[in-house]
């Protein structure tokens, strides 16, 4: 029976990776109530990460609040384009993950795509529209909240560690732009708000990694097609470089990489895209290398 859906044929699961299908197969839009379910425990998850974090509730509600919204935009503007080409589509599935032994209270969320994409213009606006709506909330999350945010001295002779956390290019000028350039003698305790919108930063910035099936990856497929494999094995390699030689902690999500797979399916029409698609892809790129953060947590004297 046509439910008005492009088909999710033989070839299209031909494509994907058989570790991908057997993860995916068990999310279903068939049952929203999972959906609900994993909603509400991030909530709870996130919620418990501010709150354990800071020492105080409302850090629980302004952190949990602000991270929820942003993932929640993020895959709403994936859903909603979805619902514009008629590519069958699930609810946003959230991760949570137990506070303290994770930095978020979250691994993000996804939505499963069941049908083959239309078109690479189709794929395109699909994937861009989910960064572009989480950044519309990351970026104000960023700049009210250092305003929020407690400065403090630090002292170049102290003993002490603490874990700091590393800045893109984007954080930084957007924290200049928020309470201005500070000495070195000083610093900043990110407040509860200003650290879910770096974590929406850091959440998007992986996302627009130009490997298989990330928006990064689906938004260079559109762009270039069958050439696609070529960015995401230089990606892949260069990602690699830089979990060996600058931050350790890459090293399980570039295992996770390699074993979901890094090639992308192709569309159904493979025509290419128009210009202004072209431009915006490329901003988009851009927005990925202001964006991305090598080594994320470092430890520090303080």
């Amino acid at each position: 029976m046509d439910n008005g859906y492009p088909q999710h044929d033989e070839f299209y699961s031909r494509q994907y990776s058989r570790r991908r299908l057997r993860i995916f197969d068990k999310l279903s839009s068939d049952n929203p109530r999972l959906n609900l379910y994993l909603f509400l425990a991030t909530c709870v998850t996130t919620f418990l990460t501010g709150w354990l974090g800071n020492g105080n509730w409302q850090a629980g509600l302004w952190y949990g609040g602000a991270i929820i919204s942003i993932l929640l935009a993020h895959e709403m503007g994936h859903y909603i384009m979805c619902k514009k080409y008629g590519i069958r589509a699930t609810l946003p599935f959230f991760i949570p993950f137990p506070p303290l032994i994770n930095p978020f209270g979250t691994l993000g969320a996804v939505i499963k795509m069941e049908s083959r994409i239309p078109s690479r213009k189709a794929l395109f606006d699909v994937a861009v529209a989910g960064p572009l709506a989480g950044l519309f909330l990351t970026m104000p999350a960023i700049y009210f909240g250092i305003q929020l945010s407690e400065i403090i001295e630090s002292h170049p002779a102290a003993t002490s560690e603490m874990i700091y956390l590393g800045e893109s290019f984007l954080f930084a000028k957007l924290s200049n732009l928020a309470i201005g350039v500070l000495p070195e003698n000083q610093d900043v305790v990110l407040h509860p708000l200003a650290y879910a919108g770096w974590a929406g930063l850091f959440i998007t910035a992986l996302n627009l990694l130009p490997i298989g099936q990330l928006d990064g990856g689906h938004i260079v497929y559109a762009l270039i097609g069958k050439g696609h494999k070529f960015v995401a094995t230089a990606a892949l390699l260069a990602f690699g470089g830089i979990a060996i030689f600058i931050f350790h902690g890459w090293i399980l999500l570039l295992i996770m990489l390699i074993w979901l797979g890094y090639k992308h399916p192709p569309t159904l029409d493979e025509t290419p895209v128009d210009t202004k698609r072209i431009i915006i892809g490329l901003l988009t790129i851009l927005l990925f290398l202001v964006s991305f953060t090598p080594e994320p947590f470092k430890v520090a004297a303080f």
